[in-house]
């Protein structure tokens, strides 16, 4: 049996809850989101540009050379200055860092958690790789995820070379 949502009761939320689009938009207002043409800019002048996006992602559809990869899981651990788990670019909170997803949803989200650590320059790509991409600005890929095997396998194919 197939239920349509539209007949379905909403569930009410719980008292001081707030949906998805509260919290993007609570994000996004303390963010000075920059457009790819002015991202490219800061990260030319020494901003860190971050890609978040998991790793088929950035195989699927291409990634901007020299950015870090350091998927959305782990973000907050790798640049709080105060973690040993951060990357040796956390050095303090005033770092400029530019995050990019794929079309700037995740992204806002999670610059506003680096600003919440207290790296109050962080911020990110309005429309993400996608607008990147589409603004003509350095990418590469996409790459295929499993590459190609010859069909001898290093060791059969190093008894055929004598």
């Amino acid at each position: 049996m197939q239920v349509i949502a539209e007949h379905c009761p909403a569930p009410v939320p719980p008292p001081g809850s707030r949906g998805i689009d509260e919290i993007l938009a609570a994000a996004r207002a303390r963010l000075d989101r920059l457009d790819p043409e002015r991202a490219h800019l800061a990260y030319r002048a020494g901003a860190l540009l971050v890609d978040i996006r998991p790793a088929a992602q950035r195989a699927a559809h291409g990634f901007v050379p020299g950015s870090l990869a350091v998927e959305r899981n782990v973000l907050e651990w790798r640049f709080d200055p105060r973690c040993p788990a951060r990357l040796p670019e956390a050095v303090d909170y005033d770092v400029p860092v530019v995050i990019i997803c794929q079309e700037g949803y995740t992204s806002s989200l999670a610059a506003a958690a680096l600003q919440d650590i207290g790296l109050h320059r962080a911020t990110d790509v309005d429309g993400g790789f996608a607008a990147w991409r589409i603004a003509g600005l350095p990418a590469l890929g996409p790459t295929p995820l499993h590459h190609a095997f010859p069909l001898a396998s290093p060791v059969t194919a190093g008894w055929a070379r004598r």
